[in-house]
């Protein structure tokens, strides 16, 4: 009996002695955190408490000072963790990237992720990459705390997942214009909540200048002296960028990315004189005659 009362204390010895060496280790190993922007909450939440409008065309978003803004406090609130990088959920069509976006993959520590956009901007499979990316490091240990900056309530499952391998899940949120643009269920799910008020977001997001036209008391212009004005605007876009651009630009036809789509209306306003919002027709046939032409010329 003393025998084996021995060889049992031994073996507990011996387990305790192995549990020290691995709570050794951990405590060695340091604390690594990641950051989780859906941009398009972002740009609706951030536009409409400092412009009043979730219209991205309205307003423009500095994206490298806001996602440096964001380190800082995340080096802040986790001190004694390392930041494993920071990761920028947003819309594109066919998921090629926007010049805007080129921008910021291009900054250190930061990696974009594209979902789709649909015939009405909105973005599509965003969630599905947040989930993916979250619950992927969580279970492979990479991070033991993750910020998510977003509200939509499918983001819930995706909390869930990494909470169940040991990551701690914090919220971020921009401050509300009106009411809440958190859903409730993702508000009970994570670990902790921070929101970021007027004052945070203010500095990163100017208003883009309203522009008065002469002609704007006159009959709105035809469908073809637009189409005409559209094709005058590729022209020159293409002369100024190049063939290899255009190749970029004709997968998603026959859409145009974002800011290429802003800066076609800027520029047919400027030369009609009068604005083209409100008459979807007459831009549908700006793009149109925008698109003719590239595809002529290639």
């Amino acid at each position: 009996m003393d025998a084996r009362l021995s060889a049992l204390d031994a073996r507990v010895e011996r387990t305790n002695e192995l549990l020290q060496r691995m709570l050794a280790e951990v405590a060695k190993t340091p604390s690594t955190h990641a950051i989780f922007v859906d941009a398009g909450y972002v740009h609706a939440a951030a536009g409409l408490l400092v412009t009043g409008t979730e219209d991205r065309r309205s307003f423009d978003l500095d994206a490298e000072g806001l996602i440096e803004a964001f380190i800082d406090k995340a080096r802040t609130i986790f001190a004694d963790s390392r930041l494993l990088r920071v990761y920028w959920y947003d819309g594109a069509r066919r998921r090629i990237h926007t010049p805007e976006q080129q921008a910021i993959a291009e900054l250190p520590d930061v990696k974009v992720r594209l979902g789709n956009l649909n015939a009405n901007n909105q973005q599509k499979g965003v969630d599905s990459l947040i989930r993916t990316d979250l619950e992927s490091l969580a279970r492979h240990r990479a991070i033991s705390d993750a910020a998510l900056v977003g509200g939509d309530e499918d983001l819930v499952s995706a909390v869930e997942a990494a909470q169940g391998y040991g990551a701690r899940v914090h919220l971020w949120g921009i401050e509300a214009a009106e009411g809440r643009n958190q859903a409730e269920a993702l508000l009970w799910e994570v670990d902790s909540q921070r929101t970021f008020e007027l004052d945070f977001c203010r500095p990163y997001v100017t208003r883009r200048p309203v522009t008065t036209y002469e002609n704007e008391g006159e009959p709105p212009p035809s469908r073809e002296e637009v189409r005409f004005v559209g094709a005058q605007i590729a022209a020159t876009w293409l002369a100024e960028r190049g063939r290899d651009r255009l190749a970029e630009l004709l997968p998603g036809a026959p859409y145009l990315p974002g800011p290429v789509d802003q800066d076609l209306l800027v520029e047919a306003e400027r030369l009609l004189s009068r604005s083209l919002r409100g008459h979807a027709s007459l831009r549908r046939a700006l793009r149109d005659g925008f698109w003719q032409h590239l595809k002529t010329q290639y």
